[in-house]
């Protein structure tokens, strides 16, 4: 087989992959990853399940490779625009706008994946509880550093400990997510902004930089 035909058949699986993975991402933030089947996901994507089976040959991997697309997805969603901003109260500030306006806009149909991801394999030891637990820790940790280095440059005062505040940063945003979703309506999101805001203020961030997480889109410009 000549090099070419190797490298087309390469790219259509690559394409056949992302394809499904976008389903396969999707479908678990409705149903559960723990529901996300070589079957299921054949059904959804309207594919055989030899085809999924192929590219993907157990349930188990098939999950992995959904958890790293979701990743993906959040980060080019939440994080990756938030860097616009230096490192620091101004980040921070824009990485909790965006992670609002990530569940307000519904990047994934049932809401947050990690969140009800975890809530399917919390008590389910794995390899995909793993991945689950490590891309969490990620966030946790990147909310931190961005909080430990406004500590640095005076931007947060009453601040003394950083991971104390990522947690209190991502429980807001797990009751918001999950509210939004349940009642299908967007006061917990503009609640979360609120406390969001108060926090900040609370540890001596500026009042004028904290008030930016009020408005979508503003923490960016």
């Amino acid at each position: 087989m000549s090099e070419i035909a190797v490298d087309g058949r390469r790219a259509r699986g690559d394409a056949s992959r992302r394809a499904i993975l976008a389903h396969a991402v999707d479908l678990a933030s409705l149903e559960g990853l723990d529901q996300l089947s070589i079957a299921r996901i054949a059904g959804a994507a309207s594919l055989s399940k030899s085809s999924v089976a192929t590219l993907f040959g157990t349930k188990e991997r098939l999950q992995l490779a959904a958890v790293e697309t979701a990743a993906a997805r959040f980060a080019e969603t939440v994080v990756e625009p938030a860097r616009v901003q230096p490192r620091g109260i101004r980040r921070l500030v824009a990485l909790l706008d965006r992670v609002v306006a990530y569940s307000e806009g519904r990047v994934f149909p049932g809401g947050c994946f990690f969140s009800a991801s975890a809530a399917d394999f919390h008590a389910k030891p794995g390899v995909v509880r793993d991945a689950i637990a490590l891309q969490l820790d990620r966030w946790l940790g990147y909310l931190a550093a961005s909080a430990r280095y406004g500590v640095e440059q005076g931007e947060l005062p009453g601040l003394d400990d950083p991971d104390q505040l990522a947690f209190e940063l991502q429980g807001t945003f797990e009751w918001m997510n999950l509210m939004s979703v349940i009642h299908d309506d967007d006061l917990p999101h503009r609640r979360a902004r609120r406390a969001y805001r108060d926090r900040l203020v609370a540890l001596g961030a500026d009042p004028a930089i904290a008030e930016l997480v009020l408005t979508p889109g503003a923490a960016l410009r």
